[in-house]
C-alpha cells in the first residue's frame, strides 16, 4: 500500500468514523492524517467539526484556527471548504461570546481593575499586544505601559496650575509671529518621514520649539519665560544633541498623525493641553485619550500611537519629553552619554 492510498484510506475511516457518531475514534484518526499532512485544510476543519459534536471547545477551537491560518494562505478553494471555513469562523465567535459571558459572572465589568480589564480583552482577542517598538535605541526591562498615572509625577500639579499663563504666553506668539512655527517632520530630520510621507514639510502638523533635540532655542525661550520657568521642576531627558524636544504642537482641523512608534524607549512624551476647541483624541496602543485643556497626558510613545484633531479649529498641546521614573540617575548618565555619542558618530 503506498503512503498516498494510506492516507486516504485513514481519511475516509476519519470520515466513516465522524458520521457514525464516534467523535474519539474521529479525532484519532484526523490526529494519524495530521501528523502525516499537517497542512491538509480538509482534515483540520473536520477535526474542529468533530471536536465541536464531542464538546471539547478548546480542541474545536484549535482545529478552527490552524485551517482559517491556513486558508488565509491557499487561494481558490472550492465552495464547501469556503462553507466550512464560515462555520468555523461563526462557532469560533460564538465561543469568545460565551466565554466572555462566564467570565462577567465571575468577575462583573463594573468590579474590574483597569488592567485586568484589558487582560481579558487580550485573552479573549478583542485586542491585540501592544509593546516597546521603539526605532532607534531600546532599553531592556522597562515596564509596558501605555498611559502612565499622572499621579507619580509630583511636577504635575504645578505644571497644569499654570495653564492660563502658558495658554497667554502662546496666543500672543499666534497673534505676533505663526511663521515661526515650522512643520514638525521636515524633510532630511529622520522623524517619520520614512512612516508618514503625507505629513512631511506639511504645516497640518507645526511646531514651535522652545528646546529642539536638546539645544534651547534662546528667541523664543525669551518670548515664553512663564513656560520656561514652568519647566524647571520637570525632569527633561537631556542628552546632548538629541533630547529634550519642548514645543507649542499645533494640529490643524481633521489633521491626522497615522500610527507610528518613537525613537527611544527611555523617556516619556508629555502633552499639556491648551487650546482643545472640539473632539481631539490621542490613541496608545488600546488605550485612547480625549484632551481636556490644562489636563497633562504621559505616556510612551514607542507603542504604537496616533493622533487626531476631528474639531473644526486648531488644537494644540505644550509637548514635551521626560525621563522615564524606572531609570537611575546612573542609567539616565549613561543613556543621555550613549545617545549624544551616537549622533556624534553619525555626523563624523
Amino acid at each position: 500500500m503506498t503512503d498516498t492510498t494510506s492516507l486516504s484510506q485513514l481519511k475516509q475511516a476519519a470520515l466513516d468514523r465522524a458520521r457514525a457518531g464516534d467523535w474519539n475514534g474521529a479525532a484519532d484518526t484526523l490526529h494519524a492524517v495530521l501528523a502525516q499532512s499537517p497542512n491538509d485544510l480538509g482534515s483540520l476543519l473536520l477535526l474542529g467539526d468533530v471536536s465541536h459534536s464531542d464538546g471539547n471547545i478548546q480542541a474545536a477551537s484549535d482545529g478552527y484556527r490552524a485551517a482559517l491560518a491556513l486558508a488565509a494562505r491557499t487561494p481558490s478553494l472550492p465552495a464547501p471548504v469556503q462553507a466550512g471555513l464560515q462555520r468555523a469562523q461563526t462557532r469560533l465567535v460564538d465561543y469568545a461570546s460565551d466565554y466572555a459571558a462566564r467570565l462577567d459572572g465571575l468577575i462583573p465589568p463594573s468590579e474590574r481593575s483597569a488592567r485586568f480589564n484589558q487582560s481579558l480583552d487580550i485573552l479573549l482577542g478583542r485586542q491585540p499586544v501592544y509593546l516597546q517598538e521603539p526605532r532607534r535605541y531600546y532599553f531592556p526591562g522597562l515596564p509596558q505601559i501605555q498611559v502612565y498615572d499622572t499621579a507619580r509625577f509630583d511636577w504635575v500639579p504645578e505644571m497644569e496650575a499654570r495653564t492660563p499663563e502658558i495658554q497667554a504666553e502662546l496666543r500672543a506668539v499666534l497673534a505676533e509671529d505663526q511663521a515661526s512655527f515650522r512643520p514638525y517632520i521636515e524633510r532630511g530630520t529622520g522623524h517619520l518621514a520614512a512612516q508618514d510621507h503625507h505629513l512631511l514639510d506639511n504645516h497640518d502638523w507645526s511646531a514651535f520649539y522652545l528646546w529642539k533635540d536638546g539645544r534651547k532655542v534662546e528667541e523664543n525661550c525669551a518670548r515664553c519665560p512663564v513656560t520656561t520657568a514652568a519647566l524647571d521642576r520637570v525632569p527633561l531627558d537631556f542628552a546632548d544633541g538629541k533630547c529634550p524636544s519642548v514645543l507649542f504642537s499645533v494640529l490643524k482641523p481633521g489633521a491626522h498623525i497615522p500610527p507610528h512608534n518613537g525613537m527611544v524607549n527611555t523617556r516619556l512624551i508629555c502633552h499639556l493641553p491648551l487650546i482643545v476647541p472640539g473632539p481631539a483624541w490621542l490613541r496608545v496602543g488600546s488605550e485612547t485619550h480625549h484632551w481636556q485643556e490644562g489636563k497633562i497626558v504621559i505616556f510612551d510613545d514607542t507603542i504604537e500611537h496616533e493622533a487626531k484633531n476631528e474639531a473644526d479649529e486648531t488644537r494644540i498641546v505644550l509637548l514635551f519629553d521626560i525621563w522615564r521614573p524606572e531609570l537611575s540617575e546612573q542609567e539616565r548618565t549613561e543613556i543621555a552619554t550613549l545617545l549624544g555619542a551616537i549622533d556624534a558618530f553619525s555626523e563624523s
